[in-house]
């Protein structure tokens, strides 16, 4: 059957719309709410954190620690966190910009940096709660799984849980890089071995050689081989700063190796003295003013009299 007119199938109406039903009426106006400031702006996932930071009423307002891991595009953040009423407060904190310092000549954000952060975080709030001598950790890590224990006599572990943000969790994402350098570096994190590297999920194995590769950047190493044998340009143009710092693929394994030992040795970050301003001396301000028009012309004239000049027009 078919309607040849709006109204035929709807009996006589004046109007020629059919009937409409009013979803977003008066009612849904008054009974909505604005989603968290941060959720908006796609920052925070509410649903993970509230599983993260709310604690057992039996432990008695004790602090749940998290293990906070994200990325920029030329730095890593490892942050030991805690959260109160008043907001979240960092207990640690470690940056892959401080492994230079550590004897890393460059490659800051790659797995096994990832590593590298996650273990300097880890003896870093161990030393300062003084547990460092308590909980080594791995020292020597070969690629397998070892969760931290309690020892005898001493207090218990470091707890902390992992806290990846909006990362997404594949196997062998750099965020479990992170975590398993944590866990090495004596902290106690809760994890399997399913999400990283060399995981056989048909065999539900772990290949512990891949892992370890992974760790003191075997694959790095692969890959410099590569690039230098098939484009050598690309090769120089993407490891410029090994090439600078003289770090050959065979001295990528050493160099981590060397940087692990180093951050065992003085994890304690040490603060930069910045200078004070003298009594009556002026602070410079960097801020700069917008010009006006008239500014703007003047300027744009200089430029051209300059160029006038230097090239004898």
């Amino acid at each position: 059957m078919t309607c040849d007119t709006p109204t035929s199938c709807f009996g006589n109406h004046s109007s020629k719309t059919p009937f409409v039903k009013l979803v977003k009426n008066k009612a849904y106006y008054k009974r909505f709410q604005v989603k968290y400031r941060r959720r908006r702006e796609g920052k925070t996932d509410y649903y993970a954190r509230k599983r993260l930071v709310v604690q057992a009423k039996n432990k008695y307002n004790s602090p749940k620690y998290r293990l906070v891991v994200r990325f920029t595009n030329s730095d890593i953040v490892c942050q030991i966190v805690y959260a109160k009423l008043q907001g979240d407060f960092v207990l640690a904190a470690a940056y892959a910009h401080e492994l230079p310092k550590f004897g890393v000549k460059g490659g800051l954000t790659n797995w096994a940096a990832a590593y590298a952060t996650g273990l300097l975080v880890a003896r870093r709030v161990l030393t300062k709660l003084g547990l460092a001598d308590k909980y080594e950790g791995v020292t020597e890590p070969d690629g397998t799984i070892a969760m931290t224990e309690a020892v005898e006599d001493a207090p218990r572990p470091f707890k902390c849980f992992l806290d990846a943000g909006l990362k997404r969790t594949s196997t062998g994402a750099r965020v479990f890089a992170a975590m398993k350098g944590a866990s090495d570096g004596g902290l106690f994190v809760p994890h399997s071995e399913s999400r990283f590297p060399g995981y056989d999920a048909d065999g539900k194995e772990l290949d512990s050689e891949v892992l370890h590769s992974y760790i003191y950047g075997g694959h790095v190493a692969d890959y410099m081989r590569y690039l230098e044998e098939e484009d050598d340009e690309k090769y120089k143009k993407q490891f410029s700063k090994f090439i600078a710092a003289g770090v050959e693929p065979d001295d990528v394994e050493d160099m981590y190796k060397e940087a692990h030992e180093a951050i065992r040795a003085d994890p304690v970050h040490v603060k930069t003295d910045k200078k004070k301003p003298a009594a009556g001396q002026k602070v410079k301000n960097n801020y700069k003013r917008r010009l006006n028009l008239k500014q703007r012309v003047n300027k744009v004239s200089q430029k051209k009299a300059a160029f006038a000049a230097k090239h004898d027009l």
